[in-house]
């Protein structure tokens, strides 16, 4: 019994040594600003760099962005489950009592009614932001979501469209979601011409990308990455600016392998950056912010330069997004190549709550493969 007990307790340590380490928002914000970078990021578009700036966190951004949309566009409305009173994750805090319960308002717990409803409401010409609770629970409402809203224009001949939806969603690992919050699901929805899909990574992007998803006129999935709503903060910029849709943006510049990721997973790549560095690899980083369309000139390019490429994202590597890529550069860039291209990714299995640690694509994984890649 006691050997069974002291066993147990050294499974226990063990496991929990292995818990990834908790970030504090200072040191998140400092790995997403531009003094731990090696290139400065550009500036948000429309940020003429005189505005006033506000240290705010991703789901204040994102609350931030929300106010603006019905704040300049009277023809627009916010719903989902919870929504009146903040949601889940507070994103929709305080909109309810400054706009009216008439534009922003709860719905049934039903996903599929919550889009078809989207759709309608964006057919008629106003500006419909839904909230799909966890992107766990967004499947219900997938024929909505790829037969109706992707198709609208293109079955109409141009003659209606749904082009004011948008499907504001939380979605990854957050520490202890397990099978049912904290899935990843954006590559089923890459696969769909008519749909633009992005993922921001911090929070002026999160602010910059949600106002242009709101105002563009193509349905649009835009994945929040929940485990940084509280812990990415930033200096934002206070007023309304966008951040222009299909366009990567390069973090940092270096000439021995590209690495490429988008949302949450780009404060993992920032460190294992950081940590080949320590050993004479320099790494171009990659954010590539939206995945439909996405930047194939930018990635193409700097493949071009260090003949290397390293993919990583959050969910399971078989049919996921990073195999695009893969696929596309070996079309653009096969003759520059020096290497294989490397994916690091969740894996192939559904997302585990005690293992969790051994799914995700880890800083140590990801500094592996890009020291794989290099001396290949």
């Amino acid at each position: 019994m006691q050997r069974g007990t002291a066993a147990l307790l050294r499974c226990a340590r063990f496991l929990g040594e292995l818990q990834p380490r908790r970030i504090s928002s200072l040191e998140t914000a400092r790995c997403f600003s531009g003094a731990a970078m090696q290139a400065q990021p550009s500036a948000p578009e429309g940020y003429d760099g005189t505005a006033e700036l506000k240290r705010m966190n991703l789901f204040t951004a994102v609350n931030d962005a929300l106010h603006i949309a019905l704040d300049t566009d009277p023809n627009s409305y916010i719903f989902g489950e919870d929504v009146s009173f903040g949601g889940v994750f507070r994103c929709t805090t305080g909109l309810a009592e400054r706009f009216g319960r008439h534009r922003v308002f709860n719905t049934p717990l039903c996903e599929q009614g919550i889009i078809g409803f989207g759709i309608g409401l964006a057919a008629m010409g106003s500006r419909a932001i839904a909230e799909i609770q966890f992107a766990d629970y967004i499947f219900p409402a997938f024929d909505q979501i790829v037969n109706e809203a992707a198709k609208c224009r293109y079955r109409s001949g141009n003659q209606f469209d749904c082009g004011g939806l948008t499907i504001r969603t939380p979605y990854g690992a957050v520490g202890h979601g397990g099978h049912y919050h904290s899935q990843s699901p954006e590559a089923f929805f890459t696969h769909v011409p008519g749909l633009k899909v992005v993922v921001p990574r911090s929070p002026s992007k999160a602010k910059g990308l949600l106002l242009a998803s709101i105002r563009d006129r193509n349905p649009t999935v835009f994945f929040e990455p929940k485990g940084l709503y509280r812990m990415a903060v930033e200096e934002v910029p206070i007023g309304d600016y966008e951040t222009e849709l299909g366009r990567a943006e390069v973090l940092r510049e270096g000439s021995d392998v590209t690495v490429v990721g988008w949302g949450a997973q780009m404060l993992v790549l920032e460190r294992a950056c950081d940590a080949v560095e320590k050993e004479g690899v320099s790494c171009e980083l990659i954010d590539l912010q939206t995945l439909l369309p996405w930047d194939v000139d930018t990635v193409a390019a700097s493949v071009s330069k260090t003949g290397r490429l390293v993919i990583s994202h959050e969910a399971p590597i078989t049919s996921g997004f990073g195999a695009e890529i893969a696929a596309k550069i070996a079309e653009r860039s096969f003759l520059k190549l020096e290497a294989p291209v490397a994916r690091v990714c969740g894996l192939d299995t559904p997302f585990p709550l005690v293992f969790e640690p051994f799914y995700l694509p880890t800083e140590s994984k990801v500094a592996d493969a890009i020291m794989h890649t290099v001396s290949f």
